[in-house]
């Protein structure tokens, strides 16, 4: 595995294992089998409700907890204050750890500042080694950092060949923030995934259309977390460090830049969507 530095001094994986949409018994067998490819960072979400499974999971790879990099995200109901300083001791709980490497604000809607400085005393406590956002504009980022003490490290986004980001991409070099990307493959995208342009980039190298769009994330200083429940994908995807991608390569990925989302909702519906209701989020097996 291979690593970058945030803005805080912290070494973050390069490619990790994403865990949305699996249900626990899925996600220990298959955060387990990652462990075991070598795979060393771990996303989930409270969202997700199967952080107890990523916790048992890490515990029975024998991988040392000091070498997993741990993310997980805060749900917007649970963004006041006093609920998001209690959903941190919650999370902790769930995952069976001491502290997490990199704890997310999972979207853009609700008391983000209520919720970010219980962020930030959990940092200045040690129950958090890093925090950042998930699904936030430039617009929901400016407001942040105008209030935020401690800066967000990364911002866990939509991107991929089709949505490349680049001004966004540009906004966050300026500010020393690095891009996680969900969806990196384009949410399964076969349109995107066999576009003949990563099919004639990977004969060079022997390499499959997958690898090579998980390449050029790296290569471009994205750090994506692709999920899968096959495992022979599972270890296809992490084996993306023996080759490089030329100027040529990513300069031939670059033009075919759609600005293509799969991910679309209006921010009044993200308000409604996002913040109503009680969610237990302990209610895991």
């Amino acid at each position: 595995m291979k690593y970058l530095t945030l803005n805080n001094g912290i070494e973050i994986p390069v490619l990790g294992f994403g865990t949305f949409t699996l249900e626990p018994a899925d996600c220990e067998e298959l955060v387990a089998e990652a462990l075991k490819e070598g795979y060393r960072l771990i996303d989930t979400a409270n969202m997700y409700k199967n952080e107890k499974a990523v916790g048992r999971a890490i515990r029975k790879s024998k991988v040392n907890r000091e070498e997993v990099f741990i993310t997980t995200k805060l749900w917007p109901t649970s963004f006041p204050y006093e609920k998001a300083t209690k959903e941190i001791e919650d999370t902790l709980k769930r995952l069976g750890t001491d502290y997490i490497d990199l704890l997310l604000l999972h979207q853009e809607v609700g008391d983000i500042e209520g919720a970010w400085k219980a962020c930030e005393e959990a940092v200045q406590s040690g129950k958090v080694r890093a925090i950042g956002v998930s699904n936030f504009s430039k617009e929901s980022m400016e407001k942040l950092l105008l209030y935020a003490k401690v800066k967000p490290s990364v911002v866990q986004n939509e991107c991929h060949p089709y949505l490349q980001e680049n001004s966004f991409r540009e906004y966050l070099a300026k500010n020393n923030i690095r891009l996680m990307s969900w969806y990196p493959l384009g949410h399964g995208d076969f349109s995107l995934i066999m576009n003949p342009t990563f099919e004639e980039i990977g004969a060079k190298y022997d390499k499959t259309n997958v690898q090579v769009i998980l390449r050029w994330h790296i290569q471009s200083g994205i750090i994506p977390i692709p999920g899968t429940k096959d495992s022979v994908h599972l270890g296809e995807n992490i084996d993306v460090f023996d080759f490089e991608l030329s100027y040529e390569d990513m300069k031939t990925i670059s033009d075919i830049n759609r600005n293509k989302r799969y991910f679309k909702m209006p921010m009044f519906v993200k308000q409604i969507a996002f913040t109503r209701g009680n969610i237990n989020f302990n209610d895991q097996v």
